[in-house]
């Protein structure tokens, strides 16, 4: 080889270096920390890494966990003595997957609509007299935020213990009043992020979760963040369509000790176990959790199971539909076995990618048979009924963020006047949403489409 050759010959070798490291570092992460990735994200990262190693293995670093290591097995609220029978397989699909089983509840109430919602809030908060733990994805600054700031320092003030856990990007929404309010009134506020130091998340896991838990026997939770457009009005507009529910009971426990774990790993001390009430002989439900924190991922897990149980039915609500293939297939199998599915989606979401990514999703869907509706204003509720043996409630979307990244909570309902309930909410508004009709795109949609469903996980 020439002299001239060489100052050519190294940085192509120095190049060649940093793909081949980039790619045995994605292989030796993924492997050793048990990072499973979807095939998209698998398929996005390589590419990535390989043609822009310099771009690439940073943004792998920062962004590429999906799983922290946590055993498979969690704690959970011991079950009744005289536990409640639940479905089959359900049951035992969330048995095997290390979940606390069902819990018999003294009362489960959904809310009709944003005030009615705010007002059971706010009334279990004040009707608090031990322990208050709350945690949202946000907390806005505008009435509604404002309203749980001043509910949540009165009982403060009143010796009443609060603790409130918040996603680190709810920063862009809280008010720096906020959070001196709370913390001037003796409320204990954590950030779940990786920008500190000695942090157990990553920068790309969000916390999605959303409850509220007042002494260990009252649980409010579902798909409502702490803001005015959840609840109360979108900029002067109406609110998003949203759901949510309030449990009296055993449930609530299991909440708890699913906030004490999220609150030690966001830097707290452990919380004392409440004293908790007895057995109820009420609605059975089981609590759901999903995300980094746990071996598997639930939610998906049980919805897959859902498509292939499915006899007569399934009904299903999200803002956002961007689902990995496999469940989308089994959704189709689902339609082409005579399964009725009805899906009930915005015409327009709040976020215009989720809008482009759901293209392909829908067209393929409504060709199996599929019966989805657009609804007209922003739906935020997330729901999915199966037969009349579960219904699905909570904070998870139908999408990779929320099924393979996000932390998330979901109840799952096994009474027949709640999943009726449920059933009946979004079917009735499926019923005043027109149809989507499925058009082909033109190729540079179809393009779009297919790049935003590459990188649909990290929607």
């Amino acid at each position: 080889m020439a002299a001239d050759d060489y100052p050519v010959a190294l940085p192509a070798l120095a190049h060649a270096t940093a793909v081949l490291g980039g790619l045995l570092l994605y292989v030796i992460v993924t492997r050793v920390r048990h990072q499973r990735h979807h095939p998209s994200a698998a398929f996005a990262w390589v590419v990535t890494i390989a043609f822009l190693p310099y771009l690439g293995i940073p943004l792998f670093l920062l962004f590429g966990t999906s799983k922290l290591a946590r055993p498979r097995q969690h704690p959970g609220a011991p079950p009744a003595r005289d536990a409640p029978p639940a479905p089959p397989w359900p049951a035992t699909l969330l048995a095997g997957l290390g979940l606390a089983p069902p819990a018999a509840n003294r009362a489960v109430r959904f809310h009709a609509d944003g005030a009615e919602a705010q007002a059971a809030l706010l009334d279990m908060v004040g009707a608090a007299r031990r322990r208050i733990l709350v945690s949202t994805f946000i907390l806005g600054a505008d009435e509604v935020g404002d309203a749980l700031v001043t509910a949540l320092a009165a009982r403060a003030g009143a010796g009443v213990e609060v603790c409130v856990l918040l996603d680190a990007l709810a920063r862009l929404r809280c008010a720096g009043a906020q959070l001196r309010r709370m913390r001037a009134a003796g409320i204990e506020v954590r950030w779940v992020t990786a920008l500190r130091r000695k942090s157990n998340t990553q920068v790309n896991l969000r916390y999605h979760r959303k409850l509220a838990v007042c002494d260990g026997t009252a649980l409010w939770s579902g798909g409502r963040n702490f803001a005015e457009e959840y609840f109360t009005s979108d900029g002067g507009k109406a609110p998003w369509e949203d759901m949510s529910f309030d449990v009296d009971g055993p449930l609530a426990a299991q909440a708890e000790l699913l906030f004490g774990r999220d609150w030690v790993a966001a830097g707290g001390a452990a919380l004392d176990p409440m004293p908790g009430t007895g057995p109820a002989d009420g609605p059975p439900a089981q609590l759901v959790g999903s995300g980094p924190d746990y071996a598997d991922d639930n939610v998906y897990a049980l919805l897959l199971a859902g498509a292939f149980h499915a006899r007569e039915r399934i009904v299903a609500v999200t803002p956002y539909f961007i689902p990995d293939e496999a469940l989308l297939l089994a959704w189709r199998i689902a339609c082409r076995r005579g399964v009725r599915v009805t899906l009930l989606v915005p015409a327009r979401s709040n976020h215009r990618l989720a809008d482009w990514g759901r293209g392909r999703a829908l067209r393929d869907l409504c060709a199996a048979g599929a019966d989805i509706r657009l609804f007209p204003r922003m739906i935020h509720a997330k729901a999915v009924i199966v037969d009349d043996t579960l219904a699905l409630c909570g904070s998870a979307n139908l999408d990779g963020r929320s099924l393979f990244l996000n932390f998330e909570l979901m109840v799952a309902f096994y009474g027949r006047r709640e999943i009726d309930w449920l059933a009946g909410w979004v079917l009735g508004r499926a019923a005043a949403s027109p149809p989507y009709r499925a058009h082909p795109p033109s190729w540079l949609r179809d393009l779009g489409e297919g790049l935003v469903r590459v990188i649909g996980f990290q929607l």
